[in-house]
């Protein structure tokens, strides 16, 4: 039984899942967590103690680390005998914490694709120009690696997999629907990250379609979606990690990633983007400063973590499979619906961190029982999501499903 967790970053998303590994740490033994900023992370500490997370005595501790120095990684994981890695710290880093991983021969997982930071939308399928380089590694070492298991990706992975096999012989489309409903209160925020937010919407829109890549461009095709709690969202289809290996594992399913955006939201963006503000090639000013202008629209937005004390609504994200059962039309919407109050009253976070930090914590609870030590690299949709399901309704993440039967849990 592997125990002990080593929680690589320190956002906010960090912090739910810090929260969650010390709701469980009679599971998952002792915690770390590591940044380049240790002060992040001891601010973390002190809100998992003020919270009274912790479900029983044992270690909660600060280290600062350079989470792209492979060496480092490793050495911290062999300091604190970590036998299980949360990497919730920006893209950029998933390699070189993932080889130390390998290097350590313990368990690895991440909520997103590895990105370069010069680069932007590379060819697909992504997985395939970094993690899944490491499979052979992971195989031949015996080493669990987890990939995109937080929300979307992750459980919307889940989701495809589980209404696939319980509601389809055949499935012809998948379609991940992520409509934030909420409101923050300020003129302009991203969610989580703003350069990894921007990244996301600047590059070629890719999408799975009649067998083959299909290119479309950012906010080009949109429609209504009509969901349970937040009713009826414009959404648009948008370039998004989960695509990637749900199409190598359903290749005979269309696979598209749809999000909701405010009309606000587009104008602030479009503007944005077409000044260049978004690029992440450097630019010089007129003073002779280099900077990298992505980096300079970061710095002057909110912090997604202060977003969280005056946000209010819901989320509703899940995935819609559609096929045939019995020769006949079938599909089924398996989702979550999340309350940012409720998020920020229980870890001090918002909803959007929320569903990112705690799947992570639902698979290494997986993972140290046994469930999913796979002992190979793996997308959430090669696992049974029965489990996964049942962790996550016991530590606040419950499953629904809507089909032509109804709207319920989904193991009612």
């Amino acid at each position: 039984m592997k125990k002990n967790v080593l929680i690589i970053g320190a956002g906010g998303v960090a912090q739910v899942t810090a929260h969650k590994c010390a709701q469980n740490n009679d599971i998952l033994g002792d915690i770390h967590i590591a940044s380049r900023t240790k002060a992040k992370c001891e601010a973390i500490v002190q809100s998992v103690r003020d919270k009274g997370s912790m479900k029983v005595e044992g270690a909660l501790e600060a280290h600062e680390v350079n989470a792209r120095d492979t060496d480092a990684v490793r050495a911290l994981i062999e300091k604190t005998g970590a036998q299980i890695v949360i990497n919730v710290a920006q893209a950029f880093v998933n390699m070189p914490v993932l080889d130390a991983c390998i290097a350590a021969g313990v368990a690895y997982m991440d909520t997103a694709i590895h990105e370069e930071p010069d680069k932007i939308c590379e060819t697909p399928p992504w997985y395939a120009n970094y993690e899944w380089k490491r499979r052979e590694a992971c195989a031949e070492k015996g080493v669990t690696a987890i990939l995109g298991v937080g929300f979307d990706p992750g459980v919307v992975n889940a989701y495809a997999r589980y209404g696939i096999d319980t509601f389809l012989d055949e499935v012809t489309s998948i379609d991940i629907v992520d409509i934030n409903a909420g409101s923050h209160g300020r003129w302009f925020s991203t969610n989580f990250d703003p350069e990894i937010n921007f990244r996301e919407f600047t590059g070629t829109v890719y999408s799975w379609q009649n067998g083959a890549w299909q290119a479309n461009t950012m906010f080009e095709v949109g429609r209504e979606w009509d969901l349970p709690v937040v009713g009826k969202q414009q959404a648009y289809m948008t370039g998004h990690d989960e695509v990637h290996s749900l199409a190598t594992n359903y290749p005979q399913a269309d696979v598209r990633f749809w999000m909701g955006f405010s009309d606000h939201y587009i104008n602030v963006f479009t503007v944005l983007k077409n000044l260049g503000l978004l690029s992440e090639q450097p630019v010089t000013t007129a003073e002779g400063l280099e900077v990298i202008p992505l980096k300079v629209v970061k710095a002057v937005l909110p912090d997604p973590s202060s977003l969280a004390p005056d946000y209010t609504g819901k989320t509703c994200i899940g995935t819609v499979v559609k096929g045939t059962r019995d020769g006949q039309p079938a599909q089924a919407f398996v989702y979550n619906v999340a309350d940012h109050k409720e998020a920020w009253l229980e870890v001090g976070s918002q909803g959007i961190s929320y569903t990112a930090g705690v799947p992570p914590v639902a698979a290494a609870i997986l993972i140290a029982q046994g469930d999913w030590d796979t002992a190979r690299m793996v997308n959430v949709e090669e696992l049974d999501p029965k489990p996964f399901f049942e962790v996550l309704d016991r530590i606040g993440l419950p499953t629904r499903v809507k089909d032509a039967q109804g709207d319920r849990a989904w193991n009612a």
